[in-house]
């Protein structure tokens, strides 16, 4: 599995379908429930977690059995303001939750800033 991680609007889902030879057709949306066992890449895997809840560890763990070559694209969430509403919080939470469990399984984590790609675990750029 393969972890691209940033902000919104950084250049995550470009930098894939280059680097990856993806082309539209092979990305889903993180909340396409019916797709995303068999997806070659998921963008706004943020989706997936708020779509999963409390069980969105549990589910990323069953996904990455059913499809562990899977490319998947986060956004960063939990940086800037915090949030009043506690569930809001909450989902900042576990999506943090579910982004160390996949970094922490993914043969690669790549970080996106400005367009430009760092590589924070695995192959070479």
């Amino acid at each position: 599995m393969i972890l691209i991680v940033g902000g919104a609007y950084q250049g995550k889902r470009g930098y894939a379908k280059k680097r990856y030879g993806l082309d539209e057709n092979d990305i889903i949306e993180g909340d396409d429930m019916q797709n995303i066992s068999s997806a070659k890449c998921i963008d706004r895997f943020e989706k997936f977690v708020y779509e999963n809840g409390e069980n969105a560890v549990k589910s990323a763990e069953k996904l990455l059995t059913e499809n562990p070559e899977v490319i998947i694209i986060m956004t960063e969430i939990g940086s800037g303001i915090i949030p009043l509403d506690k569930t809001e919080r909450r989902r900042r939470e576990l999506a943090g939750q579910a982004g160390c469990f996949l970094a922490e399984r993914a043969e690669t984590v790549i970080r996106m800033t400005c367009g430009i790609p760092q590589l924070l675990k695995g192959e070479s750029l």
